[in-house]
């Protein structure tokens, strides 16, 4: 099992998807440091909401989930992984757990930067931060389960997991509220509105 998972980390580090990952993990901290030189006001709850959790959060996972075994069925390793005389659930906790670590260590980390960053660290400061930081940890956990199931299931589980994550969450719950049982993003902000005692949903920015 270990063997496994050391394989799935090596094939997800590969050079050009980590530089993807990293760019898109680092933007809401650059948005932050931007603000932050500009002068701006910045609303901690409405950057970490919209760019965290929104934004950020389910492409890193997306991107994770599906190649942690997507690229190993499209390169055909993954037949030489399923005839060792391992139980075919520990193959899949292996994966699950690969895509859901790397996932959180490259989410939460710049979101707790983008908070320290807009909201300061001052006691309430640092619960809103806190606050999102745990809900992320949850929400990139579920996503990077869901994805890694979706590319078992299909080829094409970017393009399914972009459309569940840009039409079913974007769009559709919120639209339909009987949508929303389904949608990993509203249970994460959930969570966060929980912890944090904020609205979330609001615009990032402030005005002037």
């Amino acid at each position: 099992m270990r063997a496994i998972a050391m394989t799935t980390l090596r094939g997800l580090l590969g050079r050009r998807r980590m530089i993807l990952l990293l760019l898109l993990a680092g933007l809401p901290v650059l948005v932050a440091l931007l603000i932050r030189i500009g002068g701006g006001r910045a609303d901690a709850t409405g950057i970490l909401d919209t760019l965290g959790i929104r934004t950020i959060l389910p492409l890193v996972a997306l991107v994770v989930g599906t190649a942690s075994i997507g690229s190993e069925i499209e390169d055909g390793t993954l037949l030489y992984q399923l005839i060792k005389p391992i139980p075919r659930w520990q193959t899949a906790l292996a994966k699950v757990a690969v895509a859901v670590g790397v996932t959180v260590v490259l989410a939460v980390p710049p979101l707790i930067m983008t908070g320290l960053l807009t909201a300061g660290i001052g006691p309430a400061s640092l619960g809103v931060t806190l606050g999102f930081a745990l809900a992320a940890m949850a929400g990139g956990a579920a996503y990077a389960v869901a994805f890694t199931a979706l590319g078992a299931l299909t080829t094409r589980a970017l393009i399914a997991g972009l459309a569940y994550t840009l039409l079913w969450e974007g769009v559709l719950a919120g639209l339909l509220e009987g949508t929303r049982f389904l949608s990993i993003r509203q249970a994460t902000l959930g969570i966060a509105a929980v912890l944090t005692g904020r609205e979330v949903g609001v615009d990032p920015l402030d005005p002037a």
